[in-house]
């Protein structure tokens, strides 16, 4: 069973307009709401501190608590900034 619209007293050219500026609405909606994803980055300790305005001590024990979770590279610790970010954000709440 299919579905069936019928239009009457519309012009293919009204019907035309009529769709035109309903998809034109949806994609401003789309680039409102559309916020591109920003590739993740790494801090160094040091950049990390500088940014926070934090103590080596602060840091590591930070890391102990599970508060910031390091990443290994090697024998250098990096901080991921969107777990930063994310971090700060809920610290509000």
């Amino acid at each position: 069973m299919s579905n069936v619209t019928q239009v009457h007293n519309t012009t293919t050219e009204q019907l035309t307009e009529t769709i035109f500026k309903g998809l034109d609405q949806r994609i401003e909606d789309l680039k409102r709401s559309f916020t591109p994803k920003e590739p993740d980055t790494y801090l160094t300790a040091k950049e990390l501190e500088n940014e926070l305005k934090i103590s080596s001590v602060t840091r590591w024990e930070w890391g102990k608590k599970n508060i910031l979770q390091p990443r290994k590279i090697g024998n250098r610790t990096y901080y991921l900034r969107s777990e930063i970010k994310e971090l700060l954000l809920n610290s509000n709440k």
